[in-house]
């Protein structure tokens, strides 16, 4: 019955969720956002980004961990943060001592809704009914558990 991390990264606001896993039994643990501030210098927010990460891993002791796959933006500056921030998590479950999974967006959403096309708020429908028990901190949040439960079907 693994624990299974599941991160949605993003530089303003990364999204986390920890499940379990038992066969096709999911339970909700926890989830959250690190929110980095805007205004403090790039270094400051890898940083703390890194820190909040380590910190979760530390407290929920997970299996393995699974993130969302970069995608490519419009905005070349957003793509460059984004991929910073997602190095960063990565390099912090690493230092954790965890494998990730990593998983394209569109099979996150099949996995979860039963088609690649789904919507934001398709997704959290479902997760309500998956994790019945489970309050989301917010739509990155929801991100991430619904990448974990697509990590716990997958994997």
């Amino acid at each position: 019955m693994p624990i299974i991390l599941g991160l949605d990264p993003s530089l303003s606001c990364t999204g986390w969720g920890v499940i379990r896993s038992e066969g096709s039994k999911l339970s909700h643990i926890a989830n959250g956002q690190v929110k980095t501030d805007a205004k403090a210098p790039m270094a400051e927010r890898l940083h703390h980004l890194h820190d909040a990460i380590r910190a979760i891993v530390e407290t929920h002791q997970p299996d393995r961990a699974a993130a969302e796959e970069i995608f490519v933006n419009k905005n070349p500056q957003s793509t460059l943060k984004l991929a910073q921030a997602r190095g960063v998590v990565l390099a912090a479950c690493a230092a954790g001592g965890l494998h990730v999974n990593e998983h394209a967006a569109r099979l996150v959403k099949k996995s979860v809704v039963g088609t690649g096309g789904a919507d934001k708020s398709q997704v959290q429908a479902m997760l309500k009914i998956l994790l019945p028990s489970a309050q989301f901190t917010g739509a990155d949040a929801a991100d991430a558990l619904a990448v974990a439960i697509a990590d716990a079907h997958l994997s």
